[in-house]
C-alpha cells in the first residue's frame, strides 16, 4: 500500500520560510518522479515543483527563485523549501509520486500552508 505523508505546514507571516516534507512508503522511491502541488481556496490544483528520478527540477513561474524541491532517496523523502513566502502561497500542499513509465499516480492527503500579510 502506497502512502505519502506530508508535514511541515503551518501559519507564517509574509516573508517567512517553511520546509515541507513528504515521506513515501510502499513504493520504490528512487524510481518515481516526485512533485508538490497546491490548491488554494476556490482554485484548481496546480503543479508547484517537480523533481525527476535524475534530480532534474521544474518550477511554476510564480515560485521560481523562492522555492526549492529536493529529494533524499535513502530516506524516501521529498522536500519543498519555501522562502520569501507571500499571502498568495496560501494553499493546501500535496505530495505526488509517479513512475515515469506509468499512468498511475499517488497523492498525499495534503498539508495546509497559511501566509498572513
Amino acid at each position: 500500500q502506497v502512502q505519502l505523508v506530508e508535514s511541515g505546514g503551518g501559519l507564517v507571516q509574509a516573508g517567512g520560510s517553511l520546509r515541507l516534507s513528504c515521506v513515501a512508503s510502499g513504493l520504490i522511491f528512487g524510481a518515481n518522479n516526485m512533485a508538490w502541488y497546491r490548491q488554494a481556496p476556490g482554485k484548481q490544483r496546480e503543479l508547484v515543483a517537480l523533481i525527476t528520478t535524475g534530480e532534474a527540477t521544474t518550477y511554476v513561474d510564480s515560485v521560481k527563485g523562492r522555492f526549492t524541491i529536493s529529494r533524499d532517496n535513502a530516506k524516501s523523502t521529498v522536500y519543498l523549501q519555501m522562502n520569501s513566502l507571500k499571502p498568495e502561497d496560501t494553499a493546501v500542499y500535496y505530495c505526488y509520486a509517479r513512475r515515469p513509465s506509468s499512468t498511475v499516480a499517488y497523492w498525499g492527503k495534503g498539508t495546509l500552508v497559511t501566509i498572513s500579510s
